[in-house]
C-alpha cells in the first residue's frame, strides 16, 4: 500500500457547520464535503451526526479504493486532547464528551481529538503560511479571537487544555463587557462580532465588520473610527501574544483577515509602533482559508499514528 492510498477522516466541527475530507498523508486531500451541525437538536444528536459523517467518510474511502488509516476530529472550547475528551463547549453544546473513544468505537480505526483553533494554527505552521518558521503564532478572529503557539510543529494545548485564549487578553479595562463575563477583553472590542455591535451601537445600523471595512475605505468618517479602534487594539493584543512567544511569523486568519490589506497594512504598523526591544514577527494572513481546521485535524490523526510523511 502506498501512501497515496491512504487517508485520514477528518472533521471540522463548528457551530454552524463541519468541515470534512479524507487527508492524504502529505497533506492533499482526496475528497472534502461539508454538513450543517444543526446544534439546537441538542448536544447528543450532534455527537450522532459527528459519528455518522466520520463512518460515512470511512465508507466512501473503501468504496474509492483507498484505505483509512485514522480519524482526527477536531471542536472549539474546551479540550483535553490527552484523553480524548471534549470538555466544554457554549457553541455546540458538549460537556465532557468521550469524543475519541465513541469515534474509534464506531469506525474501528485509532482517533484523535483536538481544539479547532490549535488543529488550524497546526495546518497554518506545517503546511500554509508560517511553514517557513519554527515558532509561528496563528490568530483566528472571528465571532471571538483564539491563538495557537506552534513550535516546530507541534501546538501547545496548555495544563488544562485552554491555551491560546488570546481574545481574553485584558486591553481596555473600561470597555464593553466580553462574553466571559469581564469588560475589555480582546474579542469585546477587536472581533468581528465587536466592530459590527460597535457601529451599530453608534449609527443605529445593523452591519458586519466586512461592511465596516468596506464604509471606511470609501472614506466614511465613523467607519474609520470604528476600524481604527479595533486595529489599535489588535495591535496591543499581538505585540502582548509577541512579549509572551517571541514568534517568527504571526499568521491571522478567520474572517476579518479577508479584509487584506486594509487590515494587515495599519495592523503591521500599529504593531511595530508597540515593539521596543521585542523582534518584530512576520506579519501574514492565513494560506489554508477555512480548510486549516480540516487538515489540523488530519495532522493530528498523523502524528498519532506516526503515519505523516
Amino acid at each position: 500500500m502506498t501512501s497515496g492510498d491512504r487517508v485520514v477522516v477528518a472533521l471540522d466541527v463548528g457551530g454552524t457547520g463541519m468541515k470534512c475530507a479524507l487527508v492524504r498523508p502529505d497533506g492533499t486531500t482526496a475528497h472534502a464535503e461539508r454538513h450543517a451541525t444543526e446544534t439546537a437538536r441538542g448536544p447528543a444528536a450532534v455527537v450522532d451526526t459527528i459519528l455518522d459523517v466520520a463512518e460515512g467518510l470511512a465508507g466512501k474511502a473503501l468504496v474509492a479504493g483507498l484505505t483509512p488509516t485514522a480519524c482526527g476530529i477536531v471542536v472549539p472550547g474546551v479540550v483535553d486532547e490527552a484523553r480524548g475528551v471534549a470538555v466544554w463547549s457554549a457553541n455546540v453544546g458538549f460537556r465532557d464528551v468521550p469524543l475519541r473513544e465513541l469515534a474509534r468505537a464506531r469506525l474501528g480505526l485509532p482517533a484523535a481529538l483536538g481544539h479547532d483553533v490549535r488543529a488550524g494554527g497546526l495546518a497554518e505552521a506545517r503546511l500554509g503560511a508560517g511553514r517557513d518558521g519554527g515558532h509561528v503564532l496563528f490568530v483566528a478572529i472571528g465571532t471571538g479571537i483564539a491563538a495557537a503557539h506552534v513550535v516546530r510543529g507541534s501546538a501547545a494545548a496548555g495544563a488544562h487544555g485552554a491555551a491560546g485564549e488570546i481574545g481574553h487578553i485584558l486591553v481596555r479595562p473600561d470597555g464593553p463587557r466580553c462574553g466571559c463575563g469581564r469588560p475589555g477583553c480582546l474579542e469585546a472590542v477587536a472581533s468581528a462580532s465587536a466592530i459590527g455591535r460597535r457601529y451599530a451601537e453608534l449609527a443605529g445600523v445593523p452591519v458586519t465588520a466586512a461592511e465596516v471595512a468596506d464604509r471606511a475605505a470609501a472614506g466614511e468618517p465613523l467607519a474609520g473610527r470604528v476600524w481604527r479602534e479595533a486595529v489599535e487594539a489588535l495591535a496591543d493584543g499581538l505585540a502582548t501574544g509577541q512579549a509572551l512567544y517571541d514568534v517568527e511569523t504571526i499568521v491571522v486568519g478567520g474572517g476579518l483577515a479577508q479584509a487584506g490589506p486594509q487590515l494587515f497594512d495599519p495592523l503591521r504598523a500599529a504593531l511595530r509602533a508597540r515593539l521596543t526591544f521585542h523582534r518584530e514577527p512576520r506579519l501574514v494572513a492565513a494560506a489554508l482559508g477555512d480548510e486549516a481546521g480540516c487538515l489540523g485535524a488530519a495532522l493530528l490523526a498523523l502524528d498519532d499514528t506516526g503515519d505523516g510523511n
